[in-house]
Protein backbone atom coordinates (compact mmCIF):
# COMPACT_ATOMS: atom_id res chain seq x y z
CA UNK A 1 0.00 0.00 0.00
CA UNK A 2 1.64 3.49 -1.16
CA UNK A 3 1.13 6.19 1.67
CA UNK A 4 1.57 10.05 1.73
CA UNK A 5 4.58 10.41 3.45
CA UNK A 6 2.01 12.71 6.24
CA UNK A 7 -0.24 10.02 7.00
CA UNK A 8 -0.16 7.40 9.96
CA UNK A 9 -1.10 3.92 10.24
CA UNK A 10 -2.82 2.91 13.07
CA UNK A 11 -4.66 -0.74 13.91
CA UNK A 12 -7.91 -1.13 15.15
CA UNK A 13 -6.47 -2.75 18.72
CA UNK A 14 -3.59 0.30 19.14
CA UNK A 15 -6.60 2.86 18.65
CA UNK A 16 -8.24 1.35 21.27
CA UNK A 17 -5.51 1.72 23.61
CA UNK A 18 -3.49 4.34 22.39
CA UNK A 19 -6.89 6.34 21.63
CA UNK A 20 -5.49 9.40 23.33
CA UNK A 21 -1.74 9.27 21.27
CA UNK A 22 -3.89 8.39 18.30
CA UNK A 23 -5.67 12.20 18.58
CA UNK A 24 -2.44 14.27 19.44
CA UNK A 25 -1.08 12.21 16.14
CA UNK A 26 -4.05 13.56 13.93
CA UNK A 27 -2.84 17.08 14.38
CA UNK A 28 0.19 16.35 12.84
CA UNK A 29 -0.87 13.93 10.62
CA UNK A 30 -3.24 12.11 8.60
CA UNK A 31 -4.47 9.04 10.31
CA UNK A 32 -5.58 6.29 8.37
CA UNK A 33 -7.41 3.12 10.39
CA UNK A 34 -6.70 -0.12 9.19
CA UNK A 35 -8.26 -3.56 10.51
CA UNK A 36 -6.39 -7.09 9.37
CA UNK A 37 -3.89 -4.73 7.40
CA UNK A 38 -6.74 -2.94 5.38
CA UNK A 39 -8.02 0.43 5.33
CA UNK A 40 -11.59 0.69 6.70
CA UNK A 41 -11.57 4.63 8.01
CA UNK A 42 -10.04 7.90 7.62
CA UNK A 43 -9.68 10.14 10.66
CA UNK A 44 -9.75 13.98 10.24
CA UNK A 45 -9.24 16.62 12.86
CA UNK A 46 -12.55 19.04 13.00
CA UNK A 47 -10.49 21.47 10.70
CA UNK A 48 -9.50 19.49 7.98
CA UNK A 49 -13.39 18.05 8.46
CA UNK A 50 -15.20 21.41 8.44
CA UNK A 51 -12.28 22.67 5.20
CA UNK A 52 -13.37 19.79 3.32
CA UNK A 53 -17.04 20.35 3.73
CA UNK A 54 -16.66 23.70 2.77
CA UNK A 55 -15.05 22.89 -0.33
CA UNK A 56 -17.75 20.01 -1.42
CA UNK A 57 -20.17 22.87 -1.05
CA UNK A 58 -18.74 25.01 -3.01
CA UNK A 59 -18.06 22.54 -5.45
CA UNK A 60 -21.73 21.51 -5.70
CA UNK A 61 -22.75 25.31 -6.14
CA UNK A 62 -20.26 25.90 -8.74
CA UNK A 63 -21.80 23.07 -10.98
CA UNK A 64 -25.30 24.29 -9.89
CA UNK A 65 -24.28 27.55 -11.40
CA UNK A 66 -22.57 26.47 -14.35
CA UNK A 67 -25.72 24.49 -14.93
CA UNK A 68 -28.40 27.36 -14.35
CA UNK A 69 -26.22 29.33 -16.88
CA UNK A 70 -26.48 26.63 -19.43
CA UNK A 71 -29.86 26.21 -18.70
CA UNK A 72 -30.82 30.12 -19.81
CA UNK A 73 -32.43 30.79 -22.05
CA UNK A 74 -33.28 27.47 -22.92
CA UNK A 75 -37.47 27.28 -21.94
CA UNK A 76 -39.88 28.29 -19.59
CA UNK A 77 -38.97 28.84 -16.06
CA UNK A 78 -41.56 28.27 -12.85
CA UNK A 79 -41.85 31.38 -10.61
CA UNK A 80 -41.60 29.97 -7.05
CA UNK A 81 -45.30 30.14 -6.03
CA UNK A 82 -46.07 28.37 -9.45
CA UNK A 83 -43.94 25.13 -8.49
CA UNK A 84 -45.10 25.60 -5.02
CA UNK A 85 -48.53 24.96 -7.01
CA UNK A 86 -47.25 22.35 -8.66
CA UNK A 87 -45.92 20.64 -6.30
CA UNK A 88 -49.01 20.69 -3.64
CA UNK A 89 -47.40 23.00 -1.30
CA UNK A 90 -50.20 26.04 -1.55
Amino acid sequence: MTLKENTTLVGISELRTKINEVLTELKKHHVLIEKRNKPVAMLLSIEEFERLESLLEFVEDYGLAILAKQREGKGKYLSLEEAKKKAGLT
